[in-house]
C-alpha cells in the first residue's frame, strides 16, 4: 500500500518534489489587498480590512458578530471568559485535540476535564459526556453543575470539530442543556464545514475560528470569535484593551486584552475569503480521489459524519494499528511525502496529565492510528 499511496499521492500534486502536508494558496486579490494596507498606514489593529474582514466573515458564517482576533488561541481564551469560565473551574472537553484547545482553559486559570471522543466524528462524544455526568456531577440548588467529589463548579463543554469534521452537535446541545454546561465551539479547523446547513462555530453560546498558515484560509496567524450581537460586542471590547471611546484621553474601565488582529493580516484574510468555496470544493474532490484509492486497502478513510458538509480541512485514515501506522508514517516521510499521526493525548502532556477524565477507549485507539495526509488543494484545481 506504502508505494502506490506514495505515488497517488504525486499523481494528484503533478510533482516528484516534498509535498507538505497543507500549504497556503494565495490566487487572488492577496498583494492587491496588503499593498493598499500599506500604501494606507494602517497596519495595525484599525483599519478598513479589519472592519471588512468582520463583516465578510459573519455573513458567510451566519454569526450574528465576528470579532478578529491575532490567532485561534486568543480567540477561544476569549470565548471561554464570554462564557463565564473563571478561576478554579472545570471545562470539559475532548483528550484528542490540539494543545491549544486545553491551553486557552488554562489561561483562565480553570482546568479540563476530558472525556471519550466517537470514531466516527473524532470528536467528543455526547455519549461519554452524558455517561461521566451522570456519575460524576449533579446540579445544586441553584442549577450550578458541580462535581460529585469536592462540589467543583462544571462551567463550560468544548468541543472541537478535529480536521474539519463536526461533532454530534444535536446531542452535544441537549446534554449541556440539560446539566446547564455553556457550549462553546472550537471551530479552528472547521472554517466552510456545515452541520445540517449551518455552520459550525455558530450552535454554541460562542465559537471559533483560526486562520493560522496551514489553515483552508490564512491570515499569516489570526482568529476568529463567532458571537450574538451582545457577547460580540463585549468580545470586541475586551479583545481591544477595554478602551472607552474618547476623542483624546486613555480611558479603560477593566483588565482588557491586546488581542487584536492587524489590518495587515486582515487584508490578506479578505482576499483568501473570496477563494474558499473554491478551496472547500477543491478539497472534497481530493477526499473522493483519496476515498476511492482505499477502497482497496484495510485503511480506513475517514469520511464527514452524516448529514455534515466537512471542508476536509485534513484527510485522515484510521490504519490498522500502531505497527502499520509507524510504517506509513517512516515510508512516506522519507519518500518526501509528508504525513503526521494524530496528536498525543491530552492526558499524556505534562501540564494536563492529572486532569479529571472519563474511560477514552476510543480517543486511545485512535491515537495508535490516524494519519493525515497531503491535504493542499492540488494545482490542477486551481487552473
Amino acid at each position: 500500500m506504502f508505494d502506490a499511496l506514495i505515488d497517488f499521492i504525486r499523481g494528484q500534486y503533478r510533482t516528484n518534489e516534498f509535498i507538505p502536508l497543507h500549504a497556503p494558496v494565495f490566487q487572488g486579490n492577496e498583494k492587491q489587498y496588503v499593498l493598499e494596507t500599506v500604501d494606507s498606514t494602517f497596519v495595525s489593529s484599525v483599519g478598513a480590512f479589519v472592519d471588512r474582514f468582520e463583516r465578510d466573515m459573519a455573513a458567510y458564517t451566519g454569526s450574528p458578530r465576528a470579532v478578529a482576533t491575532v490567532n485561534g488561541t486568543a480567540a477561544l481564551h476569549i470565548s471561554l471568559l464570554l462564557a463565564g469560565v473563571r478561576p478554579g473551574d472545570l471545562v470539559v472537553t475532548q483528550p484528542l485535540t490540539f494543545v491549544a484547545t486545553c491551553n486557552a482553559i488554562a489561561y483562565c486559570n480553570a482546568e479540563p476535564v476530558f472525556v471519550d471522543v466517537d470514531r466516527h466524528t473524532l470528536g467528543l462524544s455526547p455519549t461519554a459526556l452524558e455517561e461521566w455526568l451522570e456519575e460524576n456531577a449533579y446540579l445544586d440548588p441553584e442549577g450550578t453543575c458541580r462535581t460529585k467529589s469536592g462540589g467543583r463548579v462544571l462551567r463550560a463543554c468544548l468541543p472541537m470539530h478535529t480536521f474539519g469534521h463536526p461533532v454530534a452537535l444535536d446531542e452535544l446541545m441537549d446534554v449541556c442543556g440539560r446539566w446547564n454546561l455553556a457550549l462553546v465551539e472550537d471551530a479552528a479547523e472547521s472554517l466552510g464545514s456545515l452541520y445540517k446547513g449551518r455552520h459550525t462555530g455558530t450552535f454554541g453560546c460562542v465559537g471559533t475560528l483560526s486562520f493560522n498558515g496551514n489553515k483552508i484560509i490564512t491570515t499569516g496567524g489570526g482568529g476568529m470569535i463567532l458571537a450574538g450581537e451582545a457577547l460580540g460586542i463585549r468580545a470586541k471590547h475586551i479583545t481591544t484593551t477595554a478602551k472607552q471611546p474618547h476623542a483624546y484621553e486613555y480611558v479603560h474601565d477593566e483588565v482588557g486584552y491586546n488581542y487584536r488582529l492587524p489590518n495587515l493580516n486582515a487584508a490578506l484574510g479578505c482576499a483568501q475569503l473570496e477563494s474558499l468555496e473554491t478551496f472547500i470544493a477543491s478539497k472534497r474532490a481530493l477526499a473522493e480521489s483519496y476515498e476511492a484509492f482505499f477502497k482497496g486497502y484495510s485503511a480506513q478513510f475517514v469520511r464527514e459524519p452524516e448529514g455534515c458538509r466537512s471542508n476536509y480541512w485534513l484527510n485522515a485514515i484510521i490504519c490498522e494499528n500502531l505497527a502499520q501506522r509507524d510504517a506509513l508514517l517512516q515510508s512516506s516521510n522519507q519518500a518526501g511525502v509528508m504525513t503526521r499521526p494524530i496528536w498525543k493525548l491530552m492526558t499524556h502532556l505534562p501540564a494536563f496529565a492529572n486532569a479529571l477524565r472519563g474511560g477514552l477507549h476510543n480517543a486511545l485507539w485512535l491515537e495508535e492510528r490516524v494519519v493525515n495526509l497531503p491535504s493542499s488543494v492540488p494545482p490542477e484545481q486551481l487552473a
